[in-house]
């Protein structure tokens, strides 16, 4: 395998591990075997299990934001694509695989000083209030800034209640009760 495969094989077999069994529970050793390399190979491409989470954040939300902004751009223009992304996590949810985001998942096993990782992850959640902005912006016209960020930060803040209380809960009401508050909010 290339270089650039086996880093990226390294990052697939961390997401599984670390998005199913939270990064404290998953150890070097355990990537390692599941991944089939030696010890030197995975020290070749990231320096400490920081660096790999860091790779890991940046793998799902990447993935993330692309199978996103696809979804939403395949809904009809106007209050489908708007509320579109609580009908993304709906099938979100019904992935075998969901475990809830892995920010949040990441950032409550990591100490308080973790500034890296912290930065990335609040970066991501930047990005995706950005995306949400963009969203907001092509769908309603004629909203001042102040309008298109109180409509963008309450679907940003319903979506991610219902991420996390649909994990909590192992049901999907919480997604639908956010979507149907979601709706009030557009004008």
């Amino acid at each position: 395998m290339k270089h650039s495969e086996i880093r990226q094989h390294i990052i697939n077999t961390a997401s599984d591990l670390f998005y199913a069994n939270g990064y404290n529970n998953t150890g070097i050793n355990e990537i390692i075997a599941k991944a089939g390399i030696a010890k030197a190979t995975l020290y070749n491409h990231f320096r400490t299990k920081d660096d790999i989470c860091i790779a890991y954040l940046k793998h799902k939300h990447s993935n993330f934001i692309l199978a996103l902004r696809s979804y939403i751009e395949e809904k009809p223009k106007g209050r489908l694509q708007l509320l579109g992304i609580f009908d993304f996590l709906k099938e979100f949810y019904r992935e075998p695989s969901f475990n809830g985001c892995w920010c949040i998942r990441t950032i409550a096993e990591i100490p308080g000083d973790n500034v890296e990782i912290r930065n990335e992850i609040q970066n991501q959640k930047k990005e995706l209030v950005f995306f949400l902005k963009e969203v907001v912006n092509d769908n309603i016209k004629n909203l001042s800034n102040a309008e298109a960020e109180k409509i963008t930060n309450g679907l940003y803040l319903l979506y991610e209640g219902a991420v996390g209380e649909s994990h909590l809960h192992q049901s999907d009401w919480p997604i639908y009760s956010a979507r149907d508050v979601g709706a009030q909010l557009i004008p």
